[in-house]
C-alpha cells in the first residue's frame, strides 16, 4: 500500500468502483482499498436489476400495518434474527417513524429523484467500459398471483406513475405472452423501461478493468482505523499498514458505519442480509427479471443460469447464513418451476440499510471525508449518479441545480 495518496476509496463494490473511475478520469491519484476482490459482495450477488421503478422505500404505512404479521411469519420475506433484536432497536425505532405517511411519501419522492435517469446512466456506463452486451433492455415484471393482490397493486402503481415511473398493468394473458414459462397469474405490472445485468460479476470485472485503465490502483487490505490529522486522513489496516490520504471516500457498504464514526459522523446504518440460489441451465426459463410480489424475491435470468434472489433479513454482519432463508427461496422457486433440480450454488451477502431507505452521499463533518453508502436494495442502480455527486463534491465545484436537489434527497448525517 502506498504511504501517501491523493484520494483513498474504501470499498471496491460497484459504488466504490464508479466513484474511483470518475475521480481517476478527473486526473486524481486514486487508490481503491478493500480486503475482498473488486466487485464481490452485494455487487456480485444482487438481482441484476437497474431498478428505476424502485421508488418506494422499505418503510411505508402498509409495511408498518403488516409489520407484526411479517415478523411473526417464518415464511415472511421480511425477517429479524432474534439474537439481533436489541442491537437493532434504535434502527427499528427510526424505521417506524420513517414508515409514517408523510415521511414515507417524502422518502419516495426523494428516491424517485435519484432514480430519474438511472437507466440511461447505466446505458452510458456499460458502453464506456465495453460491456454493453451485458445490459439488457427488456424491462422487469411484478407478478400478482390473485385478484386481491391485483386490486392492491392499482394504488401502488398509480403512486409510482405520479413519481415518474413508466409502468403498464397487464392481464394474465398478456403476462403469459411475455413469459410463457410462468404459471398462470391474475396479472402483472410491466416496467417497460427497466434494464438488467445478465451477469453482474462480468459487469463488475469490466468496470474494475476500466478503473485500472484510468490510472487508479487497487490494494487488498481491511481498514480498521481512520484518524484525522493536520497532514491528511491517516488510515491503518488490520495488518498494521498505514496510508495518508488527502481525501477519503467511504464506500464500504454495510461495513461503513464504524469508519464514519471515526470520521466524526453518526449514521443509522445497519445490515440487511440478502440471499440468492442459482440453477445452471443453458437457456434461462425467463426473458427478464420477474418478482412474485407476495414472495419477496426475484427470478433473475442470467448467462447460463437462473438466479433466485431476495428477501430481507435484518441480522448484522457476523451470523452465518440462514439455512431457513435459503430453503424458502428454493421452495418458492419450485412452486413456480417444479422441475428444477438441486441448486448449483447459494450465496449470502450484506446490504447497507438506512431506516428511511435514502443513501448517504456527500461530505461529512470533516470536509476531507465523503460518504457514499446506504443504498439498500438499489446500490447497483444508483452507482453512476452517486459517482457523479461524489466527484462534484470532492472537486469543490459548485453543484449543478440537479445535483443540488439530489444532495438534499439523501439521508442526513448525524454529527
Amino acid at each position: 500500500m502506498p504511504q501517501n495518496v491523493d484520494i483513498a476509496v474504501i470499498g471496491a463494490g460497484v459504488v466504490g468502483l464508479t466513484c474511483a473511475l470518475r475521480l481517476a478520469q478527473a486526473g486524481r491519484d486514486v487508490v481503491v482499498i478493500d480486503p475482498n476482490p473488486a466487485g464481490s459482495g452485494a455487487s456480485f450477488g444482487n438481482a441484476g436489476t437497474i431498478a428505476d421503478y424502485a421508488v418506494m422505500p422499505l418503510g411505508t404505512p402498509a409495511v408498518l400495518r403488516d409489520l407484526p404479521r411479517l415478523l411473526l411469519d417464518s415464511a415472511s420475506p421480511l425477517a429479524i434474527r432474534r439474537a439481533s433484536i436489541l442491537a437493532l432497536a434504535p434502527w427499528l425505532a427510526r424505521f417506524v417513524l420513517a414508515s409514517l405517511p408523510r415521511p414515507a411519501a417524502r422518502n419516495a419522492a426523494n428516491i424517485a429523484g435519484l432514480l430519474a435517469d438511472a437507466g440511461q446512466r447505466w446505458q452510458d456506463l456499460a458502453a464506456e467500459v465495453g460491456a454493453g452486451a451485458l445490459l439488457q433492455d427488456r424491462g422487469a415484471i411484478y407478478v400478482y398471483e390473485t385478484a386481491q393482490a391485483w386490486r392492491g397493486a392499482q394504488a401502488d402503481m398509480a403512486q409510482r406513475r405520479a413519481l415518474g415511473v413508466a409502468v403498464d398493468l397487464i392481464s394474465g394473458n398478456d403476462l403469459a405472452a411475455l413469459e410463457p414459462n410462468l404459471p398462470p397469474a391474475h396479472g402483472a405490472a410491466y416496467f417497460r423501461n427497466a434494464r438488467f445485468l445478465s451477469d453482474p460479476a462480468a459487469m463488475m470485472g469490466a468496470l474494475a478493468a476500466q478503473v485500472s485503465a484510468a490510472g487508479a490502483g487497487f490494494h487488498s487490505a481491511k481498514i480498521i482505523a481512520l484518524d484525522r490529522t493536520a497532514r491528511g486522513i491517516s488510515l491503518r489496516s488490520e495488518t498494521g499498514e498505514a496510508i495518508t490520504a488527502g481525501q477519503v471516500i467511504l464506500a464500504a457498504g454495510a461495513h461503513s458505519k464504524p469508519l464514519a464514526r471515526m470520521a466524526g459522523d453518526r449514521v443509522p446504518l445497519d445490515t440487511e442480509r440478502g440471499y440468492h440460489v442459482e440453477w445452471d441451465m443453458g437457456t434461462p426459463l425467463l426473458s427478464r427479471p420477474c418478482c412474485p410480489t407476495a414472495r419477496g424475491f426475484y427470478f433473475c435470468p442470467m448467462q447460463g443460469r437462473l438466479r433466485v434472489a431476495g428477501t430481507v433479513e435484518l441480522g448484522g454482519l457476523t451470523a452465518p447464513p440462514s439455512k431457513h432463508r435459503l430453503a424458502l427461496l428454493e421452495a418458492g422457486a419450485r412452486q413456480y418451476f417444479p422441475n428444477l433440480g438441486a441448486p448449483n450454488r447459494t450465496w449470502m451477502g450484506f446490504r447497507p440499510s438506512i431506516p428511511d431507505s435514502l443513501p448517504v452521499i456527500g461530505a461529512g463533518r470533516d470536509g476531507r471525508v465523503f460518504h457514499a453508502f446506504g443504498h439498500g436494495h438499489i446500490g447497483v442502480t444508483l452507482a453512476p449518479i452517486t459517482a457523479e455527486m461524489i466527484a462534484n463534491a470532492v472537486s469543490g465545484q459548485a453543484l449543478a441545480a440537479q445535483n443540488t436537489a439530489l444532495a438534499k434527497a439523501c439521508s442526513p448525517l448525524r454529527f
